[in-house]
């Protein structure tokens, strides 16, 4: 029998698809087959290190998107700690050289998936007290 999903995991799930969407076009641009459209992208010195990077945080969203969308009870846990990990991962490549116009899907996305990870209806359908 499984959990009835509410709109608020609906919504994270949605989400971690737009990042995976979003790493895996960043990781074609860390390879040079599509141009970087908005901003510079300067952190990585060896562009192949960046795209396995991202091309790793892409299957770790889907990944995520999986547990979320069947309702694991440790998808919750994962989608907080994945969102904080990136939105860190982001501030160190700003801090690198990376612009922020470049990189701001990501934090969008990240923002929105920790918003919506501590709203208390996504909480409760995972279980996890007030």
């Amino acid at each position: 029998m499984t959990a009835k999903r509410p709109i608020g995991v609906t919504l994270i799930a949605f989400l971690a698809i737009l990042g995976a969407v979003n790493a895996f076009i960043i990781t074609l641009q860390y390879l040079h087959i599509i141009p970087v459209y908005v901003g510079q992208v300067a952190f990585y010195t060896f562009s192949l290190l960046g795209a396995f990077f991202w091309g790793f945080i892409a299957l770790i969203f889907l990944a995520l998107f999986q547990m979320l969308w069947t309702m694991q009870p440790q998808g919750w846990m994962f989608a907080w700690i994945f969102a904080a990990l990136t939105l860190v991962f982001d501030l160190i490549s700003i801090i690198g050289g990376t612009s922020w116009e470049a990189l701001l899907p990501a934090i969008i996305i990240s923002a929105l998936i920790l918003i919506y990870c501590f709203l208390p209806g996504t909480k409760k359908a995972f279980g996890i007290p007030e």
